[in-house]
């Protein structure tokens, strides 16, 4: 019995599937009879139509930040799709999101993981293959790369993690501006608190969790856009 908040993601191959609703039902169906029965809430449902070969994936990401925002559950209706995407894959894991499949509820983050390690994998092949060459290259007298692993390169640990930290923080407000936009786009809220209220009945939370408050919705406002 499904738990809890949920976003669902669904793809369709082709801009008429999306106009028409062609498949897209099917998958809306399948997602809705699996969480049936349980105490949940679906927050938002995102659309893909792309080709199957399209790396670009805005409605994932848009899913993705949502899941990441509010701590809710990826849902899709079937996984043998969007498993062979390695796209989707890679944007899933990086993500951190909890994940479940409609057609196979068992499959989880490990089964993710699974799947894409059979991919990092081929790209270790790769990297092996590479170094070979390049070790290959130095026996016959090629000159590569320059001094590595110096002291200045330890120094710079505590910076590099500090703006790895800001980078991080500056890419949360950017997709809970994105948010914000949204809302006030298709709804009445225009001042702060009411802002506020939006992101809570969304299940977004805080930066630092908890309930959003109009001192925090004007920090994300006013933040400079980070480069």
């Amino acid at each position: 019995m499904a738990q809890g908040n949920f976003v669902a993601y669904y793809r369709v191959s082709t801009a008429r599937q999306g106009r028409s609703g062609l498949g897209l039902e099917a998958q809306r169906r399948a997602v809705t009879d699996f969480l049936d029965g349980g105490s949940w809430e679906l927050l938002a449902e995102f659309v893909e139509v792309e080709s199957g070969k399209a790396d670009d994936r805005p409605q994932l990401e848009q899913a993705l930040a949502t899941c990441e925002l509010s701590g809710a559950t990826l849902v899709v209706a079937k996984l043998d799709r969007l498993s062979r995407n390695l796209a989707f894959l890679a944007k899933l894991q990086d993500s951190g999101a909890r994940f479940v499949a409609a057609d196979m509820p068992e499959a989880n983050e490990l089964t993710i993981h699974i799947m894409a390690a059979v991919a990092q994998a081929e790209r270790k092949a790769i990297s092996t293959r590479t170094r070979e060459a390049l070790a290959a290259a130095k026996a016959r007298g090629v000159r590569l790369g320059g001094n590595r692993g110096n002291l200045d390169d330890l120094r710079k640990g505590p910076a590099i993690s500090a703006d790895v930290r800001g980078r991080h923080a500056a890419e949360r407000a950017l997709k809970v501006r994105r948010r914000i936009d949204a809302i006030t786009a298709e709804t009445n809220a225009k001042s702060l608190r009411q802002i506020a209220a939006a992101l809570n009945a969304r299940g977004i939370t805080a930066p630092r969790g908890g309930k959003w408050h109009a001192a925090q919705v004007k920090a994300v406002l006013e933040r400079p856009a980070r480069p």
